[in-house]
Order: C-alpha cells, then sequence, then structure tokens
C-alpha cells in the first residue's frame, strides 16, 4: 500500500528530531480552542449518554460500547468530520480508521498518528478514550484554520474495541494490528450478553469489515510513523501532586484470566456442609485470596465479573461460577508470580469445604509490560517544559493498558496523560476540566 523506500530511515531520523520539531511548534504561536473541543466532545456523548448524576448537560456517564449503534453514529460522524479537513479516510478489517492529513512534503513515509479510541465501559464516562479522538480532531482544525502544514503527513487512530466490555479481549484492534492477536480470534469473540453476535458481524452488519489488512506490514496494512495519546491517567497521582501532565514512559503488564468453578445443583435446605459442592462459596474465598496475593507482592488483582447460570435459585447450591481476575505489575515476573501463586491456593480452596468443586481457566490477555519510544518520551517533556514547566509534569507509568502498548511494538510511540478529577475512571462521573487541555 506504501512505498517505503528509505521512508523507515527517513521516518527514524525524524523521530530522532522530535525534541527539537516540539519546541519550534511550542513557539510558533498555535494554540487549540478549548471551548470547541469542549463543545464537540460533548455533542459526540449523545450517542450513548445514560447515567444521570447531575442536573448539567453533560453530567451524564456513558454506554457507548464497541460497535453497538451508538458506536457506528460516532463513527459516521468522525468520519465526515475529518473528510471535511481534507484527510483521506481507511478501514481495516477491524474497523479500525485511519484519517491521514496530508504533509507539505508528499512524502510516501507513513503518517505520525495521534490515537485512541471511541468506545466506552458500559458504566463510563466522557472522557476515556473519546479525549484523546477529540483532542486530536482539534490538533488538525487548528493546523488548518491556522494554515500550518506539517512537513510529513499527520492523522488520527480511532481503534475498535479498546475496552474490551462487550467482546471480551482489551486493546483488541491495535493488538490484531500489533500481530500480537490472530485476526480470526478476535473476529470470533462473542458479545457477553448475546453469544450469537461475532464482533465479526457487527463489522459487516455497521459496513466496518475493511477492505485493508489489519496489519503494520506496509505492503498489505497500515502502517504507522509514530504513534502519539492523549489520555486522561484514570488514577489520583497528578491531581494529587499538583501537576498538569503526565510524561508516560510505559505501561505496567497485566494478564486478564477467566475461572470456571464447577459443583452440583443441591437444596439448600436438606443438604448438609459436609455433602455440598459449592462453586458460588469457593468462587468467593478464591478472589479474596487473589487480593490477599497481590497486596502481599504490591501488585494488583481484581474481579469485576461473576456469572452464575440463568437458572440459579435462591433455595440452591449453584451448579457453575465464572469469574474474571484481572492481575497487574509493572515487572511481568510478578505477574506471572501473583497468578502463579493464585492457582496454587484455588486448588487448595477447591478441596476445602464439603465434597470439594473442581476449577478450570483460560488466559484471555495477555499484555506484558512495555517501555516507550525514548524519542517520543523525551519530545513530550520538551512540549511539557514550554507549556507548563518541568514543576507542573511528571515521568509516569500507566496502570492501565492503551492501544499506545501495541503501537509501540511496531512504531515509535508514547502517552501523554491529564488528570481526572480524584482520579475516577471507568465510572459515569469521571471529569477532565478544560483548563488541562
Amino acid at each position: 500500500m506504501y512505498s517505503t523506500n528509505g521512508a523507515t530511515r527517513a521516518l527514524y531520523s525524524n523521530t530522532r528530531r522530535f525534541s527539537t520539531a516540539t519546541r519550534l511548534l511550542a513557539s510558533s504561536g498555535l494554540k487549540i480552542n478549548p471551548e470547541r473541543l469542549w463543545n464537540t466532545l460533548h455533542e459526540t456523548c449523545k450517542w450513548g449518554a445514560t447515567h444521570r448524576y447531575g442536573d448539567g448537560p453533560t453530567d451524564t456517564g456513558m454506554a457507548r460500547l464497541t460497535l453497538t449503534d451508538d458506536d457506528a453514529s460516532v463513527r459516521k460522524w468522525f468520519a465526515t468530520e475529518v473528510q471535511k479537513l481534507g484527510c483521506t479516510l481507511s478501514v481495516d478489517q477491524m474497523g479500525n480508521m485511519f484519517a491521514r492529513q496530508s504533509g507539505r512534503l508528499s512524502s510516501p513515509v507513513p503518517m505520525i498518528a495521534m490515537g485512541s479510541h471511541l468506545d466506552t465501559q458500559p458504566r463510563g464516562g466522557r472522557y476515556d478514550g473519546i479525549l484523546g479522538i477529540m483532542a486530536a480532531l482539534e490538533v488538525l482544525r487548528t493546523m488548518k484554520e491556522s494554515k500550518f502544514q506539517t512537513n510529513y503527513d499527520v492523522g488520527v487512530v480511532n481503534w475498535t474495541n479498546e475496552e474490551g466490555a462487550r467482546f471480551p479481549m482489551s486493546m483488541c484492534s491495535s493488538g490484531v494490528w500489533a500481530g500480537a492477536i490472530p485476526i480470526q480470534k478476535a473476529w470470533d469473540l462473542r458479545d457477553i450478553h448475546d453469544p450469537d453476535v461475532t464482533l465479526r458481524s457487527e463489522l459487516e452488519r455497521h459496513g466496518y469489515l475493511g477492505d485493508i489488512s489489519c496489519s503494520s506490514d506496509p505492503a498489505t496494512g497500515y502502517p504507522l510513523g509514530a504513534h502519539f495519546e492523549l489520555h486522561i491517567e484514570q488514577g489520583p497521582i497528578l491531581p494529587e501532586t499538583g501537576r498538569s501532565i503526565g510524561v508516560v514512559r510505559g505501561a505496567q503488564g497485566y494478564r486478564w484470566l477467566t475461572m470456571t468453578v464447577h459443583g452440583k445443583d443441591a437444596h439448600t435446605g436438606t443438604t448438609p456442609f459436609s455433602a455440598r459442592q459449592d462453586p458460588l462459596l469457593a468462587s468467593s474465598r478464591m478472589i479474596a485470596a487473589s487480593h490477599d496475593i497481590a497486596k502481599k507482592h504490591d501488585a494488583l488483582a481484581s474481579t469485576g465479573i461473576i456469572r452464575v447460570p440463568s437458572n440459579a435459585s435462591t433455595n440452591t447450591v449453584s451448579s457453575q461460577v465464572t469469574f474474571t481476575l484481572d492481575i497487574r505489575h509493572p515487572q511481568d515476573s510478578v505477574v506471572h508470580a501473583v497468578q502463579d501463586e493464585c492457582l496454587r491456593a484455588f486448588d487448595a480452596i477447591a478441596a476445602q469445604d464439603g465434597k470439594g468443586v473442581w476449577f478450570d481457566w483460560t488466559l484471555d490477555t495477555d499484555s506484558p509490560a512495555v517501555e516507550f519510544d525514548h524519542n517520543c518520551v523525551a519530545s513530550i517533556q520538551a512540549a511539557a517544559n514550554q507549556l507548563v514547566g518541568r514543576e507542573k509534569s511528571m515521568l509516569m507509568t500507566s496502570g492501565a493498558g492503551h492501544d499506545t502498548v501495541y503501537t509501540s511494538k511496531h512504531c515509535p510511540s508514547a502517552m501523554i496523560f491529564v488528570p481526572c478529577k480524584d482520579g475516577v475512571s471507568h465510572h459515569p462521573t469521571e471529569y477532565c476540566s478544560p483548563q488541562d487541555w
């Protein structure tokens, strides 16, 4: 799709000059329009707005899950807006949307991208992912109205199914793009509430099963020259320290597991404890044990979903329980140690009560810790120094996974964090002040 004669070498040479270019841009007088950014962001939140918590027009959360009708609507809006700016728009086989604005050199070098996602959690807020896309769009609008043209092509990427909330695999499409997730596995993901619906069937229904390979391969896919992602921090460090910008140097590793604990239906009034095989009791002990094990390793372990059969009843011991386990730490060795220790503890717990239970498990997501490109990080730090001064920015490691984790495997990448109120995220009251834009 792209000629790469000397392109990669030119790009990496250009990447080494990011810091200088940033200083020049910071002194160029270009400034975004924060009011326009605010209005645009909240205009797009009409698609998926829910979970009202106040009386103000923007006092709602969001439930815009991947490839729902609301997600399709905001995608159409995004396509229209970037094309108004003169961008070319390409869609790959995972529905990733690449908007490209030409530079003055008409270079074949892959574009430098600003990327994030438009999908949200079921009880999410208005800024996670969304702000990154809208901020990138505002950058393009500012350049166009100022008649400012970059040397090389730049653009925006909307990555499909970053949250993994409807189709349970986080950073799904950027993972396919990076070659870390087989596309068939991603296409076959099932809607968590309707197993008859797959990610591929929804791509087809909305017309987002593109004809470009979801790949960084220059011959068949859509390579990127660099990838920058602006995102709310989703934690309390920036607001607690009074900093305005987090310069993100990498992301901690994490693993998502699904545990299925098997027991046996039994009458709760006639079956003594000694005769029971109770998977819900065992699961509750396992979840509590995972917390204690993670705490011992200074790691994190969390359960976000618990399922029992739909035919469960108040006076029956459940036959089966499924729960998720999310393990995180900046060092992969610690993530693995927590997982191993949890599985040993779960074995012991399975035999602990009554006649015991048994369990099996699957590894759904494995996202190793990453370190972002030093030159990209340095360029963000230089820009932060110009904008807010050294005392108002700080180096950080992301506790959450982001699409930049996968892009960093194939192109120079880094992230920018901005504060969110009280560190709240994945919640309707998530908020980021325009002062921090």
